[in-house]
């Protein structure tokens, strides 16, 4: 049975829809102290429950951990958890000293609740060797080539650093031509001013498509749609695969006069136009 969080109800939705699983009933409720608490009404005795939350705020994260008990409690034999979108993914080091290793100290707590784990492009990839039990890295880059238009101009597949390349190489591939390249950063240590550019490829006269995991702020992207934009490219599409999108992000983009932007479903926005659930569906 999927068991889907608050936020991820379209993609638990698809998900058992991809996988012919069925999909169980949550009630959700928030206590008057500001305490949540999750009830699964299905039985689940007996079978594999599948954990479907996005932790896309520290209130998932908790539910998450509620479901999961949820389900044990309820007597299900196995319980799997997906994770479309890994929050604390990028906090994978302590950067100062005091600090915690965030992205351990969660997937230490998911841990305690589940006999398997799978994610989908956690931004950093070595997160899933926090965890305390089986954890897969899935790779959903391949569905972005879904939504862009088929008639693409000379299409140029552009990552934000070198570290990114295989994202757009995924893409690239998925859509059948073209090339692919990635954004230098050349920073100004007097002024602390960043200069960015693609590092090879010209864009003149091209469809670009930029390509990242999560674009969050959007404030390094609607930068490089400006540089594409004075650099004379043809029209510019912006693809990730974790649509975070927080505060004026989309705003920014539209400004910066993108033509497009897409993004899955791991986090349900506006701009989710393609599904991962059959990438972690095959992998189920």
């Amino acid at each position: 049975m999927i068991i889907p969080g608050a936020d991820t109800q379209a993609f638990a939705a698809t998900l058992a829809e991809a996988t012919g699983e069925r999909l169980g009933r949550v009630e959700y409720e928030r206590f008057p102290d500001g305490e949540h608490v999750v009830r699964v009404p299905d039985a689940v005795a007996g079978e594999r429950a599948i954990v479907v939350a996005s932790t896309v705020d520290s209130d998932a994260h908790l539910q998450l951990l509620q479901l999961q008990d949820a389900a044990r409690e309820s007597g299900a034999s196995e319980v799997i958890t997906v994770i479309p979108y890994m929050g604390y993914a990028r906090q994978d080091e302590a950067f100062k000293p005091g600090e915690p290793v965030s992205s351990r100290a969660m997937a230490r707590a998911i841990s305690t609740g589940t006999d398997r784990v799978l994610t989908v492009n956690p931004h950093e990839p070595a997160v899933c060797d926090f965890f305390d039990v089986p954890a897969t890295n899935l790779d959903a880059a391949s569905v972005l080539a879904d939504p862009l238009p088929d008639t693409l101009d000379d299409p140029l597949f552009l990552s934000p650093d070198e570290g990114a390349i295989a994202l757009a190489t995924t893409v690239r591939d998925a859509y059948g031509e073209g090339e692919t390249d990635f954004f230098e950063k050349d920073r100004d240590y007097d002024t602390g001013d960043i200069e960015i550019s693609p590092s090879d490829a010209p864009v003149k006269g091209r469809d670009v498509v930029l390509v990242d995991d999560i674009i969050a702020t959007g404030s390094t992207m609607s930068e490089s749609v400006g540089v594409l934009d004075d650099r004379d490219a043809q029209r510019v599409f912006v693809t990730c695969v974790h649509p975070m999108l927080a505060s004026n992000a989309l705003t920014k983009l539209n400004s910066a006069g993108v033509e497009a932007v897409y993004g899955t479903d791991t986090l349900e926005r506006a701009v989710s136009e393609v599904s991962a659930a059959p990438v972690v569906a095959d992998q189920l």
